[in-house]
């Protein structure tokens, strides 16, 4: 993609409206289409200019902005602007591009816009991951450099997946299932259920269980997880 991509801003706060403008004003890549202080204007406004993008508030007087995806005509991307992070989850359910917290800092746009050209790469663009590589991705509601040999395992959230790390810390992102399994290391992660990837290397044991069945006990996780036979011998071939 290497047209410049339109924009429209979307909050009641007139100071916060300008204070994105400012940083969007940074961004050769990006041409601002207009603003709007509530989701009526802005509405009219979509329907008329068609954006690629949408900067979005969610708490405004009257309607707020989960109000609007379905009022507007529109394929433009969503990326939310809000003081609050507990939206973040419903923000996903929409299919929003991206979630950002005020202030908005400039480095944070431009990796918000950043995931934007990568959905119109090719596949062969997304090369795959070396266990000590660092992947940089949205981790529930902030961007952060994940390295891969800190996942310890990986289980699907709907069309989202939850990462889980060995700092005890786990976070939804926007990745599937399926991509993970085709770009994570294939002689380190192994896919044990259509739900749950896991880490070999964390791997304690695997017992027996019922129904031909097998529990998959990692370290630091405390509950085990049980896969078919079919995955077991996926398992027993890669432990050579």
């Amino acid at each position: 993609m290497n047209r410049k991509l339109t924009t429209v801003v979307v909050d009641d706060e007139r100071l916060a409206r300008k204070a994105l403008i400012s940083l969007i004003a940074e961004m050769p890549e990006i041409e601002l289409a207009g603003e709007a202080d509530c989701v009526d204007a802005a509405v009219a406004l979509i329907n008329k200019v068609q954006p690629d993008i949408i900067f979005l508030d969610i708490q405004m007087p009257g309607q707020s902005g989960f109000d609007l995806p379905e009022k507007i005509n529109s394929n433009a991307k969503i990326i939310f602007v809000t003081a609050f992070d507990e939206y973040a989850l419903r923000a996903f359910e929409i299919n929003a591009l991206d979630y950002l917290m005020k202030p908005v800092s400039l480095p944070r746009l431009k990796a918000s816009i950043s995931r934007l050209y990568e959905e119109h790469e090719p596949p062969s663009a997304k090369k795959p991951l070396s266990y000590d590589d660092r992947l940089f991705l949205l981790f529930t509601t902030h961007y952060i450099f994940l390295k891969v040999d800190s996942i310890i395992y990986i289980n699907s959230s709907g069309d989202y997946s939850e990462v889980h790390l060995t700092d005890s810390r786990h976070g939804l992102t926007n990745k599937t299932m399926q991509e993970w399994e085709e770009r994570l290391p294939e002689k380190c992660f192994c896919r044990i259920h259509r739900s749950v990837i896991i880490n070999m290397d964390f791997v304690v044991k695997v017992d027996e269980w019922f129904n031909n069945a097998f529990r998959v006990h990692l370290k630091g996780v405390e509950e085990p997880f049980v896969m078919s036979r079919r995955y077991a011998s996926i398992i027993k071939n890669r432990m050579g």
